[in-house]
């Protein structure tokens, strides 16, 4: 750390002084850093190789961040330091002082200066504590537990998340990966078509299940018509509805792992190998999202 050297200086003060508490505060701070990332590498499988990448470059940042914290409040403190020689002006060889006016202009502008200073440290403080509040969250929050338990329940069917973008059209895209490995050339936008088509030509099947959620009542067909219609038209996000009638449409079955439920099968009338799709109730700021998976990739880095 760049702080290191004025650390060794300041310990030399006295024990009740700023610097000397300011020592202690940082020792702790660094003391529970490392007890977090040992907590963050122990939260890791070691054969995950994703993961072990993104938690190392997370540690990286948690330590970036602590080290220019630090840096900060040690030059914050250092132009704080008390015992600094005020200014006199001097007329013909007679003070300010001996005449007993004083001449405040030039420790004025110093103290401008150094509140201005002052407010800028505090802000980039508080800016620390809210980056290093979120990565907390990150870490032990609900998207992280869910990760895990996932995690844990995918290696024991040698299988990793495949990481889909969260943009509207997460559901199909992770059916279009998983084609994908069945020489399958189907696009997102097949899949939201047929999906669209299947559904208005068995409407008996997926009225029951839809309700306006203002008044309470089912779809009529003019209000189910328009949601065939977002489906082709708009990134309206899909469910379990549309996965029915995907698994209708490719006569295929569909199975959806959850962290904290058995997993749902979709079209269990088919013989083919299923589709698996990742729900997650806590990947991103919206809410729920569908992952695809891929075959895990066993690792040996230990890092």
């Amino acid at each position: 750390m760049e702080g290191d050297g004025r650390l060794g200086e300041m310990e030399e003060t006295e024990d009740g002084s700023e610097e000397a508490l300011l020592v202690r505060q940082h020792r702790k701070e660094k003391k529970e850093l490392q007890a977090r990332i040992q907590s963050m590498k122990n939260s890791v499988p070691k054969n995950d190789k994703k993961r072990r990448k993104q938690l190392a470059e997370d540690i990286a940042k948690l330590e970036s961040e602590l080290e220019g914290k630090h840096r900060r409040e040690l030059e914050a403190l250092s132009h704080e330091q008390p015992g600094q020689p005020q200014v006199e002006g001097v007329t013909n060889g007679v003070s300010s002082k001996d005449i007993g006016t004083e001449v405040p202009i030039q420790q004025s502008r110093v103290s401008k200066a150094q509140k201005r200073r002052e407010k800028k440290a505090a802000q980039e403080k508080e800016r620390d504590e809210r980056i290093a509040e979120a990565e907390i969250e990150n870490l032990s929050g609900a998207r992280h537990l869910e990760s895990q338990k996932l995690s844990c329940v995918l290696a024991e069917r040698d299988l990793q998340i495949k990481q889909i973008p969260s943009d509207g059209h997460c559901m199909y895209r992770a059916v279009e990966h998983q084609l994908k490995d069945r020489d399958n050339s189907l696009t997102v936008s097949n899949l939201r078509s047929q999906t669209a088509d299947f559904m208005q030509n068995h409407a008996d099947d997926f009225i029951p299940f839809l309700t306006n959620t203002t008044t309470g009542d089912l779809y009529t067909q003019e209000e189910f018509l328009k949601y065939c219609a977002d489906i082709v038209n708009t990134p309206a996000w899909g469910g379990q509805l549309e996965l029915r009638a995907l698994s209708q449409i490719l006569n295929t079955p569909i199975e959806v792992i959850q962290a904290d439920a058995s997993p749902i099968v979709i079209g269990e009338e088919f013989s083919s190998k299923p589709i698996i799709l990742v729900y997650m109730r806590h990947a991103y700021g919206l809410g729920e999202h569908y992952n695809s998976v891929e075959q895990l990739v066993p690792t040996t880095d230990d890092s």
